[in-house]
């Protein structure tokens, strides 16, 4: 309330300022005509100067603003998956059976276009996640994650990932997995119910992790191809892809 009180009152001044001066300038020139062709021409121009300010300038400086964003953004992401997504991937992917559609869909090469990303986007969307819980090692997938958990909770708590729902969902899934397996007291003698529920869990978190992935190293294949390169040459799902050059 007080904001908009000193705003009237600001709205005020300023008219009270304009009306002064321009009976200052009629006390000197006598001359109410040229006043008011000023005046009727400054009054014309300002529907355009409201198009330009609130229209073009503004959608400028919102397209910068929301630029400057999705570079935060993505440094975030980018510290995720140097730090828990590429080790996750790499444990989760023990619980698939059957990984050989999905190397070719992930088979990403230096010289992929966008057209390269948006067919592995399809053929991931088809993927189907044929996970088992009891074929990997929950033990040491549990461990991991609780070491990685104030991690991803922190993560959770950066303000800059409001706009980004795909990748707070990930974080979701991930940190709950981590709790589903935490709770547990013993993970090596699970029903097989218990099993099949993991399975889902950890398949919710192999599905977000995937498309994630394949986003962020789409984002560094423009703007980062050193980063990418990288990427590409220890990409866990290609047998013979090696960090040294």
């Amino acid at each position: 309330m007080k904001t908009k009180w000193w705003q009237l009152r600001l709205g005020m001044l300023l008219v009270a300022a304009s009306a002064i001066l321009y009976y200052i300038h009629y006390l000197i020139f006598h001359d109410a005509h040229h006043i008011f062709i000023y005046m009727l021409g400054d009054i014309a121009f300002v529907p355009i100067e409201v198009l330009l300010v609130t229209l073009i300038l503004h959608r400028l400086l919102e397209t910068r603003e929301r630029q400057a964003l999705l570079h935060k953004m993505n440094m975030v992401v980018g510290a995720f998956f140097s730090e828990v997504g590429r080790p996750l991937i790499e444990r989760i992917a023990e619980f698939d059976r059957d990984t050989s559609d999905l190397q070719v869909a992930v088979s990403f090469k230096v010289d992929w276009t966008k057209r390269d990303f948006e067919a592995a986007h399809v053929r991931l969307s088809k993927y189907d996640y044929s996970v088992d819980a009891a074929a990997g090692d929950l033990v040491e997938l549990n461990a991991f994650l609780r070491e990685q958990r104030r991690f991803v909770l922190g993560l959770l708590q950066n303000p800059n990932l409001l706009e980004h729902e795909s990748f707070t969902e990930l974080l979701w899934a991930v940190s709950h997995l981590g709790e589903e397996l935490d709770a547990r007291r013993d993970l090596t003698d699970l029903e097989a119910t218990d099993l099949e529920h993991l399975a889902g869990d950890i398949k919710r978190a192999y599905h977000a992790l995937l498309g994630e992935w394949l986003r962020y190293l789409r984002h560094l294949s423009e703007a980062y191809p050193y980063l990418y390169s990288l990427a590409v040459r220890t990409n866990p799902f290609d047998e013979t892809a090696r960090a040294e050059v």
